[in-house]
């Protein structure tokens, strides 16, 4: 989180957001709330209604902070508040969206320097995009040499899109190209990994707190660190 959201959830008279966030929103402040405020949570797969109830008590008068994970406008509930306003034509109330920091970056910070060169996003739930579309994106990425950031790789009941996706890399790119696992990013739990490609499949621990890292043609390990190069021309001795 940056010290602007902290900000903006102790000054809020209420906060909504998925109980697994809010709880870790409670964590990170220990008690100190600022003040007396309404906290709302609710469970999975409740955007649209999280971002309605947060509309209505702000059309009410009332500050509130509707939360993410990562940053609100990366596969956040930034986008579900703005077209919930769009569709019910609602244009007098003040929105802000407050950066944070999102998987790709946490990740990259421990995993070394992955993300030097051009990357892709790409989310491997198919609960809201058709797993043909994700495939395609895939191989879109693997065609371009692109670095790839996997997030939402499995859960209890969706292992396939993971199972698809490493079919495709393994298809377009080398079994020794550099991967990184990270698990609970910046969180309780954390657990940082570089492997390569073809172990990914039969890696264990992955799930939906885990990002998946699956570095270029030139991505190569150096000591504990997984490097993308950007193409500098660095001599020996240059590196500060």
């Amino acid at each position: 989180m940056t010290p602007e959201a902290f900000e903006a959830i102790r000054d809020c008279e209420v906060l909504v957001g998925y109980r697994g966030y809010v709880q870790l929103v409670l964590n990170m402040l220990k008690g100190d709330l600022g003040g007396e405020k309404e906290i709302i949570p609710s469970g999975m797969t409740q955007e649209v209604e999280r971002a309605r109830l947060a509309i209505e008590r702000a059309l009410a008068g009332q500050k509130v902070c509707l939360v993410s994970g990562g940053d609100p406008g990366i596969y956040g509930m930034a986008g579900v508040v703005l077209e919930v306003l769009r569709e019910e034509e609602i244009l007098r109330l003040p929105i802000e969206i407050i950066p944070g920091i999102t998987s790709a970056s946490a990740c990259a910070s421990l995993l070394g320097a992955p993300l030097m060169n051009d990357f892709v996003v790409i989310s491997l739930s198919d609960r809201l995009t058709d797993l043909r579309l994700i495939e395609k994106r895939i191989e879109s990425a693997c065609q371009g040499d692109f670095v790839l950031v996997l997030y939402n790789p499995k859960s209890r009941t969706r292992s396939e899109p993971f199972k698809k996706a490493w079919e495709i890399l393994m298809r377009y790119r080398s079994p020794e190209t550099v991967v990184g696992v990270v698990r609970n990013a910046k969180r309780k739990g954390e657990r940082v990994r570089i492997t390569h490609l073809r172990s990914l499949s039969t890696f264990r621990g992955i799930d939906m707190g885990t990002t998946i890292v699956v570095g270029n043609s030139a991505t190569y390990i150096k000591g504990k660190y997984m490097i993308t190069p950007r193409g500098y021309r660095i001599g020996e001795g240059e590196a500060r």
